[in-house]
């Protein structure tokens, strides 16, 4: 009964179904002792994948996209306290953020969502990032990884000059660098020499849960 409505609270993303139904589903899941985590790890991730891969598909489009956003967001804000008193294990820290020239975030705040609800501390400098201050946060919080996001080809370009500058400062053997959104590809990342490229949410956070 618990995994079928594991299932259900997936299938109930990725149809998007409105938010009053899935918080009941979360309730249902909660007060039968399903574990937090295990709603976020095999519902709701496997509900954004779905939404993600319609979305690739053109079957869902960018309205779709925020709306699913919305609903994940809202069913954090209800998983959180749950989440605070169970064990979760600590992990390492991220510094995160679209990078300058790009004001697109929706990709970066599921990921956020994501590795916060798994344990890794993240600093969110949100939308429009100079590399200087991606690297003044990396050095305030030693924070071990760096998530660069751009949704626009153009700011790739910003995405190289961050990595430049953990290089030119001397702590890029310190931090891993990991980027992500539409504009990114696995040859960006070496061609810039970042250390990897997530083609979506799930796959970034399974990434860096390799690298802690």
């Amino acid at each position: 009964m618990c995994s079928d409505l594991v299932r259900e609270i997936a299938s109930s993303i990725c149809d998007l179904h409105e938010t009053p139904r899935i918080r009941k589903l979360l309730n249902d899941a909660l007060s039968q002792g399903v574990p937090a985590m295990k709603i976020i790890e095999e519902g709701i991730r496997k509900g954004l994948d779905c939404v993600g891969k319609r979305y690739e598909n053109n079957e869902y489009f960018l309205s779709e996209l925020l709306y699913a956003a919305s609903v994940v967001n809202d069913a954090f804000e209800l998983l959180k306290p749950k989440l605070r008193s169970e064990d979760v294990k600590r992990k390492g820290a991220i510094v995160l953020g679209t990078v300058r020239g790009d004001l697109h975030d929706i990709g970066k705040n599921i990921f956020k969502m994501l590795a916060e609800a798994s344990g890794f501390e993240v600093y969110d400098l949100g939308v429009d990032v100079a590399p200087d201050v991606f690297v003044q946060k990396l050095k305030e919080t030693e924070a071990q990884i760096l998530g660069l996001s751009a949704l626009l080809t153009t700011t790739t370009s910003e995405m190289k000059s961050a990595v430049d500058m953990l290089v030119q400062e001397g702590v890029r053997s310190k931090v891993k660098v990991i980027l992500g959104g539409n504009a990114v590809t696995k040859e960006l990342a070496g061609e810039i020499g970042a250390d990897a490229a997530a083609l979506d949410a799930v796959e970034g956070l399974n990434i860096c849960g390799e690298w802690v």
